[in-house]
């Protein structure tokens, strides 16, 4: 079991100078235990998580600045600075930056489950193509949701 080191990671600054690209954003950790896992997320103009579902985590996102348009259970919300945005196990969801400028967030999951792994080998592809992406997730217990049809 990883128990939590006290102690202050530091702004701008991620554990053990970590810091992963994945899908155009910028992950840096922050605490990983087996309780809970944190990250700082920087999504840039443009960029979004597509949906999909944890089935065994909760997940959390702070909203620290910009505006993020959000998949909620199927219905649609929008996040500010200073929002909480609560996202249950088994509930789809999907995160989208369509402002023009960039949104940065505190993540957090609990538990932690094996998605800090996950996030090494997305970072660690040498082509982050949909459908590779897609796969890795899965063999995570981290499941995307196919596109909506066309004209939906």
């Amino acid at each position: 079991m990883k128990s939590e080191i006290t102690g202050i990671t530091r702004a701008n600054e991620g554990m053990q100078g970590i810091s992963w690209n994945i899908l155009g954003q910028t992950y840096v950790p922050k605490n990983c235990t087996d309780h809970c896992f944190s990250w700082h997320a920087t999504l840039p103009t443009g960029t979004f998580v597509p949906p999909h579902i944890h089935p065994d985590q909760d997940e959390y996102l702070y909203m620290l600045e910009g505006k993020l348009d959000f998949m909620l259970g199927g219905n649609d919300a929008h996040a500010t600075p200073g929002d909480l945005i609560r996202l249950g196990m088994g509930v789809p969801h999907g995160i989208f930056n369509k402002s023009d400028q960039t949104a940065k967030v505190l993540f957090w999951v609990s538990p932690s489950q094996k998605l800090y792994d996950l996030f090494w080998g997305l970072h660690n592809m040498k082509e982050q193509k949909p459908e590779d992406v897609v796969a890795m997730a899965a063999e995570y217990n981290i499941h995307f949701l196919p596109p909506p049809p066309p004209g939906a």
